[in-house]
Protein backbone atom coordinates (compact mmCIF):
# COMPACT_ATOMS: atom_id res chain seq x y z
CA UNK A 1 0.00 0.00 0.00
CA UNK A 2 2.99 2.65 0.73
CA UNK A 3 4.16 1.78 -2.69
CA UNK A 4 1.10 2.86 -3.96
CA UNK A 5 1.16 -0.81 -6.00
CA UNK A 6 -2.23 -1.57 -4.12
CA UNK A 7 -5.36 0.45 -2.57
CA UNK A 8 -7.04 -1.26 -0.02
CA UNK A 9 -11.27 -0.83 -0.27
CA UNK A 10 -13.30 0.94 2.10
CA UNK A 11 -13.57 -1.37 4.51
CA UNK A 12 -9.83 -2.06 4.84
CA UNK A 13 -9.09 1.09 5.45
CA UNK A 14 -11.84 1.66 8.10
CA UNK A 15 -10.44 -1.44 9.92
CA UNK A 16 -6.40 -0.56 9.53
CA UNK A 17 -7.95 2.96 10.98
CA UNK A 18 -9.34 1.46 13.91
CA UNK A 19 -6.64 -0.89 14.90
CA UNK A 20 -4.15 1.39 14.72
CA UNK A 21 -6.14 4.34 16.54
CA UNK A 22 -5.91 7.05 13.60
CA UNK A 23 -8.33 8.60 11.29
CA UNK A 24 -8.04 7.22 7.68
CA UNK A 25 -6.23 10.34 6.08
CA UNK A 26 -3.39 9.95 8.69
CA UNK A 27 -2.94 6.89 7.49
CA UNK A 28 -3.11 7.25 3.51
CA UNK A 29 -2.19 10.60 1.94
CA UNK A 30 -2.09 11.12 -1.93
CA UNK A 31 1.96 11.23 -3.27
CA UNK A 32 3.39 14.91 -2.90
CA UNK A 33 3.33 16.79 -5.60
CA UNK A 34 0.12 14.70 -7.25
CA UNK A 35 -3.07 16.75 -6.39
CA UNK A 36 -5.53 13.87 -7.92
CA UNK A 37 -2.79 10.68 -7.20
CA UNK A 38 -2.64 9.94 -10.95
CA UNK A 39 0.51 9.37 -12.96
CA UNK A 40 3.31 12.09 -12.87
CA UNK A 41 4.64 13.61 -16.18
CA UNK A 42 8.16 13.82 -17.42
CA UNK A 43 9.54 15.79 -20.55
CA UNK A 44 11.37 13.15 -22.48
CA UNK A 45 13.46 12.71 -26.16
CA UNK A 46 11.71 10.77 -27.71
CA UNK A 47 14.75 7.95 -30.04
CA UNK A 48 14.59 8.61 -33.40
CA UNK A 49 15.09 6.40 -36.34
CA UNK A 50 13.80 2.72 -37.50
CA UNK A 51 10.47 4.39 -39.24
CA UNK A 52 9.34 5.19 -36.36
CA UNK A 53 7.87 8.44 -37.57
CA UNK A 54 6.46 11.58 -35.24
CA UNK A 55 4.77 10.30 -32.08
CA UNK A 56 1.32 9.97 -31.70
CA UNK A 57 -0.54 10.79 -28.53
CA UNK A 58 -1.51 7.26 -26.63
CA UNK A 59 1.73 5.31 -28.15
CA UNK A 60 3.70 3.17 -25.71
CA UNK A 61 7.02 3.82 -24.75
CA UNK A 62 10.00 2.65 -22.86
CA UNK A 63 12.23 5.31 -20.89
CA UNK A 64 15.68 4.97 -20.18
CA UNK A 65 18.14 7.29 -19.02
CA UNK A 66 21.04 8.02 -20.90
CA UNK A 67 23.48 10.49 -19.13
CA UNK A 68 21.80 13.36 -18.34
CA UNK A 69 19.15 13.30 -21.14
CA UNK A 70 15.70 10.50 -20.34
CA UNK A 71 14.99 9.06 -23.85
CA UNK A 72 11.65 7.30 -24.71
CA UNK A 73 11.42 4.53 -27.08
CA UNK A 74 8.41 3.22 -28.92
CA UNK A 75 8.57 -0.61 -28.65
CA UNK A 76 7.68 -2.30 -32.13
CA UNK A 77 4.27 -3.66 -31.58
CA UNK A 78 5.25 -6.38 -34.22
CA UNK A 79 8.19 -8.33 -32.48
CA UNK A 80 11.10 -7.87 -34.73
CA UNK A 81 13.66 -9.82 -32.57
CA UNK A 82 14.26 -13.52 -32.28
CA UNK A 83 12.38 -15.17 -29.69
CA UNK A 84 14.14 -16.43 -25.77
CA UNK A 85 13.55 -19.98 -25.84
CA UNK A 86 14.04 -22.96 -23.01
CA UNK A 87 15.31 -24.99 -25.59
CA UNK A 88 14.92 -26.31 -29.49
CA UNK A 89 13.37 -28.95 -31.33
CA UNK A 90 15.72 -31.87 -32.97
CA UNK A 91 13.19 -34.26 -33.42
CA UNK A 92 9.34 -33.87 -34.54
CA UNK A 93 7.21 -36.86 -34.23
CA UNK A 94 3.52 -37.77 -34.80
CA UNK A 95 2.85 -35.28 -37.29
CA UNK A 96 4.22 -32.74 -35.22
CA UNK A 97 2.71 -33.10 -32.36
CA UNK A 98 5.82 -34.75 -30.38
CA UNK A 99 9.40 -33.59 -30.30
CA UNK A 100 12.56 -34.30 -28.81
CA UNK A 101 13.79 -30.58 -27.30
CA UNK A 102 17.37 -30.19 -26.72
CA UNK A 103 17.42 -27.78 -23.60
CA UNK A 104 20.07 -24.91 -23.90
CA UNK A 105 20.94 -24.71 -20.49
CA UNK A 106 20.06 -27.71 -17.93
CA UNK A 107 16.78 -28.17 -16.59
CA UNK A 108 14.91 -24.95 -16.60
CA UNK A 109 13.01 -23.53 -13.96
CA UNK A 110 9.26 -24.54 -14.40
CA UNK A 111 7.81 -24.31 -10.77
CA UNK A 112 6.84 -20.87 -11.22
CA UNK A 113 5.68 -21.18 -14.77
CA UNK A 114 1.67 -20.61 -15.80
CA UNK A 115 0.69 -21.42 -19.79
CA UNK A 116 -1.88 -19.19 -20.83
CA UNK A 117 -3.50 -19.38 -24.21
CA UNK A 118 -5.44 -16.39 -25.96
CA UNK A 119 -5.20 -13.61 -28.97
CA UNK A 120 -5.78 -10.06 -26.32
CA UNK A 121 -2.36 -8.58 -26.39
CA UNK A 122 -2.42 -7.00 -23.17
CA UNK A 123 -1.74 -10.22 -22.04
CA UNK A 124 2.03 -9.08 -21.80
CA UNK A 125 1.15 -6.21 -19.22
CA UNK A 126 -0.33 -9.07 -16.80
CA UNK A 127 2.56 -11.18 -17.73
CA UNK A 128 5.05 -8.13 -16.44
CA UNK A 129 3.09 -7.55 -13.51
CA UNK A 130 3.00 -11.65 -13.03
CA UNK A 131 7.06 -11.45 -12.83
CA UNK A 132 7.17 -8.53 -10.28
CA UNK A 133 5.75 -11.22 -8.08
CA UNK A 134 7.85 -14.26 -8.69
CA UNK A 135 5.60 -15.71 -11.73
CA UNK A 136 6.50 -16.13 -15.35
CA UNK A 137 3.69 -16.67 -17.60
CA UNK A 138 4.03 -18.48 -20.90
CA UNK A 139 2.14 -16.55 -23.72
CA UNK A 140 0.98 -19.07 -26.64
CA UNK A 141 -1.34 -16.59 -29.13
CA UNK A 142 -4.04 -18.92 -29.91
CA UNK A 143 -7.76 -17.50 -30.55
CA UNK A 144 -10.58 -17.52 -28.57
CA UNK A 145 -11.94 -21.02 -29.82
CA UNK A 146 -8.24 -22.40 -30.16
CA UNK A 147 -7.52 -21.75 -26.50
CA UNK A 148 -10.96 -23.17 -25.07
CA UNK A 149 -9.83 -26.00 -27.03
CA UNK A 150 -6.69 -26.24 -25.59
CA UNK A 151 -7.96 -26.14 -22.36
CA UNK A 152 -10.70 -28.67 -22.35
CA UNK A 153 -7.58 -31.09 -23.70
CA UNK A 154 -5.85 -30.21 -20.52
CA UNK A 155 -2.68 -28.88 -22.51
CA UNK A 156 -2.65 -25.23 -20.69
CA UNK A 157 -3.34 -23.66 -17.46
CA UNK A 158 -5.31 -20.60 -18.86
CA UNK A 159 -7.43 -19.96 -21.76
CA UNK A 160 -8.28 -16.09 -22.96
CA UNK A 161 -11.56 -16.07 -24.68
CA UNK A 162 -14.23 -12.93 -25.93
CA UNK A 163 -16.98 -15.28 -27.76
CA UNK A 164 -20.32 -13.56 -28.03
CA UNK A 165 -23.10 -15.69 -28.37
CA UNK A 166 -25.56 -14.37 -31.16
CA UNK A 167 -28.77 -15.44 -29.84
CA UNK A 168 -28.35 -14.12 -26.45
CA UNK A 169 -25.93 -11.36 -26.46
CA UNK A 170 -23.74 -12.37 -23.65
CA UNK A 171 -20.31 -13.17 -23.79
CA UNK A 172 -18.20 -16.11 -23.55
CA UNK A 173 -20.21 -17.95 -20.43
CA UNK A 174 -22.50 -19.89 -22.84
CA UNK A 175 -19.54 -20.75 -25.16
CA UNK A 176 -18.03 -22.10 -22.02
CA UNK A 177 -20.86 -24.01 -20.92
CA UNK A 178 -21.42 -25.97 -24.10
CA UNK A 179 -17.84 -27.09 -24.13
CA UNK A 180 -17.21 -28.03 -20.22
CA UNK A 181 -19.18 -29.57 -17.25
CA UNK A 182 -20.78 -27.69 -14.63
CA UNK A 183 -18.48 -26.70 -11.84
CA UNK A 184 -15.24 -27.76 -13.79
CA UNK A 185 -13.73 -24.62 -14.55
CA UNK A 186 -13.51 -20.66 -13.07
CA UNK A 187 -14.23 -17.87 -15.35
CA UNK A 188 -12.27 -14.79 -14.14
CA UNK A 189 -13.18 -11.44 -15.88
CA UNK A 190 -9.58 -9.79 -17.93
CA UNK A 191 -11.54 -6.21 -18.76
CA UNK A 192 -14.13 -4.85 -20.66
CA UNK A 193 -12.72 -4.01 -24.33
CA UNK A 194 -13.60 -2.14 -27.74
CA UNK A 195 -13.61 -3.84 -30.96
CA UNK A 196 -14.17 -2.08 -33.98
CA UNK A 197 -13.32 -1.20 -37.42
CA UNK A 198 -9.42 -0.32 -37.53
CA UNK A 199 -8.88 1.98 -40.38
CA UNK A 200 -5.75 4.09 -41.91
CA UNK A 201 -4.97 7.48 -40.61
CA UNK A 202 -7.66 9.88 -41.40
CA UNK A 203 -9.63 7.23 -42.52
CA UNK A 204 -8.87 8.19 -46.56
CA UNK A 205 -11.89 5.13 -47.83
CA UNK A 206 -14.66 7.15 -45.17
CA UNK A 207 -15.25 4.04 -44.32
CA UNK A 208 -18.07 4.57 -41.73
CA UNK A 209 -19.72 0.70 -41.00
CA UNK A 210 -19.35 -2.94 -42.22
CA UNK A 211 -21.94 -1.75 -44.90
CA UNK A 212 -18.49 0.29 -46.48
CA UNK A 213 -16.88 -3.48 -46.68
CA UNK A 214 -18.93 -4.76 -49.50
CA UNK A 215 -17.73 -1.44 -51.42
CA UNK A 216 -15.54 -2.20 -54.84
CA UNK A 217 -12.92 0.47 -53.89
CA UNK A 218 -12.55 -0.87 -49.89
CA UNK A 219 -10.21 -4.24 -49.23
CA UNK A 220 -10.48 -5.95 -45.73
CA UNK A 221 -8.07 -8.34 -43.95
CA UNK A 222 -9.46 -10.94 -41.57
CA UNK A 223 -9.21 -13.11 -38.68
CA UNK A 224 -8.88 -16.71 -38.60
CA UNK A 225 -12.07 -19.03 -38.23
CA UNK A 226 -12.84 -19.32 -34.70
CA UNK A 227 -11.46 -15.93 -33.58
CA UNK A 228 -13.98 -13.95 -31.66
CA UNK A 229 -13.33 -11.00 -34.34
CA UNK A 230 -14.29 -13.12 -37.46
CA UNK A 231 -17.48 -14.55 -35.84
CA UNK A 232 -18.56 -10.68 -34.45
CA UNK A 233 -17.59 -9.80 -38.41
CA UNK A 234 -19.99 -12.70 -39.34
CA UNK A 235 -22.63 -12.20 -37.85
CA UNK A 236 -22.31 -8.14 -38.38
CA UNK A 237 -22.01 -8.61 -42.30
CA UNK A 238 -25.57 -11.47 -41.82
CA UNK A 239 -27.47 -8.37 -40.32
CA UNK A 240 -26.37 -6.12 -42.98
CA UNK A 241 -27.08 -8.42 -45.81
CA UNK A 242 -23.94 -8.66 -47.12
CA UNK A 243 -22.48 -12.51 -48.29
CA UNK A 244 -18.94 -12.95 -47.81
CA UNK A 245 -17.79 -13.39 -51.35
CA UNK A 246 -19.21 -9.09 -52.04
CA UNK A 247 -16.47 -8.14 -49.54
CA UNK A 248 -12.82 -8.04 -50.70
CA UNK A 249 -10.27 -9.94 -48.44
CA UNK A 250 -12.76 -11.66 -46.53
CA UNK A 251 -10.67 -15.09 -47.90
CA UNK A 252 -7.25 -13.81 -46.56
CA UNK A 253 -6.35 -14.26 -42.39
CA UNK A 254 -4.16 -13.17 -40.26
CA UNK A 255 -4.04 -14.50 -36.30
CA UNK A 256 -4.35 -12.02 -33.78
CA UNK A 257 -5.63 -8.07 -33.46
CA UNK A 258 -1.84 -6.47 -33.66
CA UNK A 259 -1.39 -8.80 -37.32
CA UNK A 260 -4.92 -7.24 -38.39
CA UNK A 261 -3.55 -3.85 -37.37
CA UNK A 262 -0.56 -4.22 -39.15
CA UNK A 263 -1.77 -4.77 -42.36
CA UNK A 264 -3.79 -1.75 -42.64
CA UNK A 265 -0.75 0.07 -41.19
CA UNK A 266 1.15 -1.54 -44.11
CA UNK A 267 -1.40 -0.82 -46.91
CA UNK A 268 -2.17 -3.94 -47.45
CA UNK A 269 -5.94 -3.66 -46.30
CA UNK A 270 -8.05 -0.98 -46.09
CA UNK A 271 -9.53 -2.28 -42.34
CA UNK A 272 -9.71 -4.64 -40.55
CA UNK A 273 -11.73 -5.99 -37.09
CA UNK A 274 -9.25 -5.25 -34.28
CA UNK A 275 -9.49 -4.09 -30.98
CA UNK A 276 -9.08 -0.09 -30.00
CA UNK A 277 -5.46 -0.50 -27.96
CA UNK A 278 -4.56 -2.55 -31.87
CA UNK A 279 -5.61 0.39 -34.01
CA UNK A 280 -3.80 2.60 -31.35
CA UNK A 281 -0.21 1.04 -31.08
CA UNK A 282 0.29 1.54 -34.74
CA UNK A 283 -1.47 5.11 -34.41
CA UNK A 284 -4.39 3.67 -36.89
CA UNK A 285 -7.98 5.44 -36.85
CA UNK A 286 -10.63 3.57 -35.51
CA UNK A 287 -14.61 2.71 -35.57
CA UNK A 288 -16.18 1.09 -32.00
CA UNK A 289 -18.48 -1.54 -32.82
CA UNK A 290 -18.85 -3.49 -29.59
CA UNK A 291 -17.77 -3.37 -26.12
CA UNK A 292 -17.60 -6.73 -24.84
CA UNK A 293 -15.23 -8.65 -22.18
CA UNK A 294 -12.50 -10.64 -22.38
CA UNK A 295 -12.59 -13.35 -19.79
CA UNK A 296 -9.64 -15.75 -18.73
CA UNK A 297 -11.20 -19.30 -18.08
CA UNK A 298 -9.33 -22.00 -15.31
CA UNK A 299 -9.51 -25.70 -14.53
CA UNK A 300 -10.69 -25.79 -11.14
CA UNK A 301 -7.79 -28.19 -10.27
CA UNK A 302 -5.74 -25.19 -10.83
CA UNK A 303 -7.77 -22.11 -9.86
CA UNK A 304 -6.48 -22.82 -5.91
CA UNK A 305 -3.35 -23.02 -6.78
CA UNK A 306 -0.93 -20.34 -4.89
CA UNK A 307 0.84 -19.25 -8.40
CA UNK A 308 -2.70 -18.92 -9.72
CA UNK A 309 -4.03 -16.91 -6.85
CA UNK A 310 -0.49 -14.71 -6.69
CA UNK A 311 -1.47 -13.77 -10.56
CA UNK A 312 -5.17 -13.25 -10.02
CA UNK A 313 -4.20 -10.55 -6.96
CA UNK A 314 -1.77 -9.08 -9.31
CA UNK A 315 -4.88 -8.22 -11.60
CA UNK A 316 -6.73 -6.55 -8.64
CA UNK A 317 -3.76 -4.37 -7.81
CA UNK A 318 -4.10 -0.72 -9.27
CA UNK A 319 -0.28 -0.31 -11.06
CA UNK A 320 -1.72 -3.13 -13.45
CA UNK A 321 -5.12 -1.56 -14.39
CA UNK A 322 -4.02 2.00 -14.70
CA UNK A 323 -1.32 0.45 -16.85
CA UNK A 324 -4.21 -1.53 -18.90
CA UNK A 325 -6.28 1.18 -19.27
CA UNK A 326 -3.28 3.61 -20.28
CA UNK A 327 -3.15 1.19 -23.63
CA UNK A 328 -6.49 2.64 -24.70
CA UNK A 329 -10.31 0.69 -25.08
CA UNK A 330 -9.86 -1.13 -21.57
CA UNK A 331 -12.39 -1.05 -18.48
CA UNK A 332 -11.09 -2.57 -15.54
CA UNK A 333 -13.96 -2.40 -13.49
CA UNK A 334 -14.32 -6.42 -13.43
CA UNK A 335 -10.32 -6.90 -13.72
CA UNK A 336 -10.09 -9.66 -10.87
CA UNK A 337 -13.87 -10.54 -10.69
CA UNK A 338 -14.90 -14.14 -10.35
CA UNK A 339 -17.86 -14.24 -12.79
CA UNK A 340 -18.43 -18.46 -12.66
Amino acid sequence: MEAGSYVPNTVVALKLARVLEATVEEIFALPAGLPDGGPRTEEASLLAGGGAGAAHAGELVQLCRVDERLIASAPSPVPWYLPAGDGVVTVARGGGRKAKVEVFQGEPELGNRLLIAGCDPAISILAKHARAAGIELVLAHRNSSQALALLKDGAIHIAGTHLRDESSGEGNLPAIARLFPRNSVAVVSFAIWEEGIVTARGNPKRIRGVEDMARADVAIVNRDAGAGSRILLDGLLERAGIKPRRVRGYAIEVQGHLPAAWQVESGAADCSIATRAAARAFGLDFIPLVSERYDLVIRRQHFDLPLMQTLLDAMSRAAFRRELESLGGYDTRLAGKRLL
